[in-house]
């Protein structure tokens, strides 16, 4: 038998996330973790994990229960709603056992108690990773095989992004209507899907309904059912997408389609959770909880006689907006890598590495092109554009000529950069202009500011963990400078 079980993957170390406000327990499981193969990650409260799971890679959470400022038993929540299937070990003292149950009821994967056995534990976090890779295969095996069963992630790390994760773990907790609102192509059934999979009704169905897309005469009998000889060709009862996701969530993709008769009948289902199939005289109950999405101007739409004003007010007890891409330009990066290896799990088996990962990469150029173009058809279309690139390359790494002809000239949504320095030097891509332009900018206003990076952050209208990232990325030494300005 072996004396410590070593990561899940050998190819890379696995990345655990240690929470707990005691740097002294930090540092004990780091070192068990580090000198077992593992990377680390570490928070000291609540909200510094909360956040660290939005924006980071991790494939386990060790999330101590009492934390100075919230309980684990709420992070435990949060980090449910931000990644579904994450494990999470509680580690608690003896006297608070029942709370670790309680946790585990909750969904946490187990729990250890402190002091802990390192044995035991190194056992308990490879046995957890274990079952995070036979599941993500097996949603892989059945995403090959056209089966549904996965519930694609909302991927990004940007702040527009971490706001909408943070409103979606706050919803998940309730029953109450949320309109989901974004332009087309966003990603509005994904946050659907998100608050479905982390409220307590993640077990029973999903229902989406796209009133687009069913004939008016038909509306009724598809959301609320018939009876038999309700209408002719009404040969036998049918039961309908609100009796279909009971116990569960319904979703209407554009609520705005539906016509004013089945609007009126649709308020008095969310009113009173119950309606009357078509022909039936006693009225159904059931238990569903319902979102909405549209993208489009809803006030505009009352205003118009279109969408009534009383369901309007209805639907939107909680907003969610979603962003479009274009305002979050830091996630471009990670959604090709992610529809890269999608696509070619799915076009292609040439362009895979031994995990199941894309090979393929994007030339600097073509990266440019795709950082500086508006995409008004949103993660839609950018999906559309690197599956396109898939299916046509022959080569690993894939230049502009692989891009839709609209993003390789999209010459109006590319920064206005002044001649003179930041003119383009020969040889100079197109991102490595951006970066150099985006560099002097940052290093100019540190140092008008001191180096203080929270009032270069108010100057530039930018979110302080934006500018952070902007400055490690650019390898800006800003404690180094701020001591040679005092």
């Amino acid at each position: 038998m072996r004396e410590a079980p070593s990561p899940s993957s050998a190819r890379q170390p696995a990345r655990v996330l240690v929470v707990d406000d005691e740097p002294a327990i930090v540092e004990s499981l780091r070192m068990v973790l580090v000198t077992a193969g593992y990377e680390v990650l570490s928070a000291g409260s609540g909200n510094e994990c909360t956040e660290t799971v939005a924006r980071e890679a991790c494939d386990l959470v060790l999330l101590d229960l009492m934390l100075p400022d919230r309980s684990g038993i709420e992070v435990l929540k949060d980090v449910a709603a931000l990644r579904p299937g994450l494990p999470v070990l509680m580690l608690t003292a003896y006297g608070s056992v029942e709370a670790a149950i309680e946790a585990t009821r909750l969904g946490a994967a187990n729990f250890l108690t402190k002091p802990w056995n390192n044995r035991q534990l190194l056992l308990e976090i490879d046995h957890q990773l274990e079952r995070r890779r036979l599941r993500a295969e097996n949603a892989r095996l059945r995403e090959e095989a056209g089966l549904p069963g996965a519930v694609q992630p909302l991927t990004g790390h940007s702040d527009a992004l971490l706001k909408v994760f943070v409103r979606i773990s706050q919803v998940a907790r309730t029953d109450t209507t949320v309109l989901i609102s974004g332009e087309s192509g966003t990603g509005k059934e994904l946050v659907a899907r998100a608050i479905h999979a982390s409220s307590r009704r993640a077990g029973r169905p999903f229902v989406t309904v796209n009133p687009g897309i069913i004939r008016d005469d038909l509306l009724d009998s598809t959301l609320f059912g018939h009876v038999a000889g309700a209408f002719p060709g009404a040969l036998r009862d049918r039961q309908g997408c609100f009796r279909s996701a009971e116990g569960g969530t319904i979703f209407f993709d554009e609520v705005i389609a539906l016509s004013s008769e089945t609007q009126a009948k649709l308020l008095r289902a969310i009113e009173g959770r119950k309606f009357a199939p078509v022909g039936a005289d006693t009225p159904v109950q059931v238990d569903v909880r319902i979102l909405a999405a549209t993208n489009d101007d809803l006030p505009t739409a009352v205003s118009q006689g279109r969408l009534r004003q009383d369901l309007y007010h209805r639907l939107n007890v909680i907003q969610i907006e979603v962003p479009p891409l274009r305002e979050r330009p830091e996630d471009i990066p990670v959604l090709v890598e992610e529809f890269l290896t999608r696509a070619c799990r799915q076009h292609s088996n040439h362009f895979l590495d031994r995990n199941r990962r894309s090979t393929l990469r994007f030339t600097q150029e073509a990266e440019g092109a795709m950082s500086t173009y508006s995409w008004p058809g949103n993660v839609r279309e950018l999906r559309n554009a690197v599956e396109r690139a898939v299916v046509l390359t022959t080569d690993e790494e894939m230049g502009l000529d692989m891009l839709p002809k609209a993003i390789r000239g999209d010459a109006p949504s590319r920064p206005e950069l002044p001649v003179g320095s930041h003119s383009r030097q020969a040889g100079e891509s197109l991102s490595e202009l951006v970066e150099r332009f985006e560099r002097q900018v940052l290093e100019e206003e540190l140092a008008k500011h001191g180096y203080n990076q929270t009032e270069t952050a108010k100057a530039l209208c930018m979110a302080l963990s934006t500018l952070n990232q902007k400055v490690q990325r650019l390898g800006i030494d800003t404690k180094r400078r701020r001591k040679g300005t005092t």
